[in-house]
């Protein structure tokens, strides 16, 4: 009986290395904002500039390396002045535009991966510096001119989000998005670092 307990104690201690790595493994997959300021400028706007890490699950980059572009959301919302924020969220309804998608694939014949945003795209040699592209943008204008005139720093609040959009997936992939937590990447809503111009 001596004999298992002592066994079982050692056990525990075998097992607690696997288990910290897994952990550590699992907490370095996912998007992590790294950079997320905004600007207000003299005529009333904001400017957005931001930078995500990205680290992708095995499924995903086998999947990429497979020729299944991925595609990106980053969302802006504004949460304060509350009139402004509601003009902000009036406008969502009717067609303002206050995210940008961007879609990451892959090229075997060139073995290089690509970043578009809209029309506009940029090939990299790996994917690691692809992901850099992934949720980078700098002075974006998510208000029009005169949306925050008379509002300092202090009295805004916004936030970003950088996610990926598993509606546009093929749908054999969208099952494997709903039954499998590695395909839920998402950043959560991050406040940006409000200052003014």
């Amino acid at each position: 009986m001596a004999f298992i307990t002592r066994l079982f104690k050692n056990s525990k201690l075998l097992l607690l290395p696997v288990l910290l790595a897994a952990s550590f493994q699992t907490a370095a997959e996912g998007i992590s904002a790294i950079r997320m300021q905004a600007v207000l400028t003299s005529s009333g706007q904001m400017l957005v500039s931001s930078r995500f890490k990205t680290d992708l699950p095995d499924q995903l980059k086998q999947a990429l390396n497979q020729g299944v572009p991925l595609t990106f959301t980053l969302n802006y919302q504004l949460s304060a002045p509350t009139i402004a924020a509601y003009r902000f969220k009036f406008g969502q309804l009717v067609g303002s535009d206050s995210s940008i998608q961007y879609k990451l694939s892959y090229h075997p014949l060139t073995n290089r991966y690509r970043v578009a945003v809209g029309t506009f795209s940029t090939e990299y040699n790996s994917l690691e510096t692809a992901l850099r592209g992934v949720g980078a943008v700098a002075n974006w204008r998510v208000l029009g001119s005169g949306a925050l005139s008379g509002v300092g720093p202090r009295e805004s609040k916004a936030e970003i989000r950088l996610a990926l959009s598993t509606a546009q997936l093929p749908k054999p992939f969208q099952i494997n998005a709903l039954t499998s937590k590695s395909w839920q990447l998402d950043s959560g809503w991050q406040p940006l670092n409000i200052s003014q111009e």
